[in-house]
């Protein structure tokens, strides 16, 4: 393979949050997915229980946070992609303004309960301004939080983006079922077993299926419909030119420490 083929099949990909949206976890599960990694540290009481893969440097240790930008990389699918988990805490935005321009594609990580919050609509801005492509994963639906309408507009609002959900929560908290895979047409069902968490994908490419009620029970199918029909209405369709020109972000909601939801967003990376 000549350099020029070796480059066009690289995907380089920024992560970018708040402090404890849950950033490094996420960036260890696509490298886990990914295969680069046979175990990932998990987070906890926001503190790391297990130092963090990218997380290597002592005052890393020490604070529980990234402060220097991490490359990682695997290979999936026939492309080499490359993870960059930046520094979320504003004493050192510096290094993640410096990665944002050498970055394909931005992951902006979002935690459910708190939504958009200042650190992200700073270098959500960063990103606009070169119009580079980003993509939103709201994460943490093991846990109580915001309406994921309320998210999505929040996001259109504060952060500026024109979105498009590409997967869809069912519940959150003690209620949180899995996610439909909105642009795959299956069903992904959670279940934690201890510090395990298991997951049964189901395809159904007509979700009004009454055998959806068998899954999930009759009250959250018939919410997962409504709601589905509502952001298929509302949403634009997912367009990947308009993507790569920065004028649209897809969506997706998932738990990654618990591994959920990670895997619809690596297939769609």
């Amino acid at each position: 393979m000549n350099r020029i083929d070796e480059i066009k099949r690289r995907r380089t990909f920024g992560i970018v949050s708040h402090p404890d949206a849950g950033k490094t976890t996420l960036t260890e599960k696509l490298l886990l997915f990914g295969g680069a990694i046979q175990v990932a540290g998990a987070v906890k009481s926001n503190k790391i229980k297990k130092h963090a893969t990218s997380d290597f440097m002592e005052i890393e240790k020490q604070r529980g946070i990234s402060v220097a930008t991490s490359v990682m990389g695997f290979e999936y699918r026939g492309l080499q992609v490359n993870i960059l988990d930046t520094p979320g805490h504003k004493d050192f935005a510096e290094d993640t303004y410096r990665t944002l321009t050498a970055v394909d594609s931005v992951i902006v990580v979002i935690d459910v309960a708190k939504g958009v919050e200042e650190q992200t609509e700073k270098l959500v801005e960063v990103c606009r301004m070169r119009h580079t492509p980003i993509i939103v994963f709201i994460n943490k639906l093991d846990r109580e939080g915001k309406d994921a309408f309320d998210l999505l507009d929040e996001v259109e609002e504060k952060l500026k983006l024109k979105v498009k959900p590409m997967s869809w929560p069912i519940g959150m908290g003690s209620r949180f079922q899995g996610v439909y895979n909105m642009y795959e047409k299956k069903l992904c069902l959670f279940e934690a077993r201890g510090k395990q968490t298991e997951e049964t994908t189901i395809e159904f490419k007509n979700i009004e299926d009454k055998q959806l009620d068998g899954y999930i029970g009759e009250r959250p199918a018939n919410e997962l419909r409504e709601e589905v029909e509502t952001a298929e209405t509302v949403y634009p369709d997912f367009d990947r030119e308009d993507y790569l020109a920065g004028k649209i972000s897809p969506v997706f909601f998932g738990s990654a420490v618990n591994n959920f939801g990670v895997k619809e967003l690596l297939l769609g990376m």
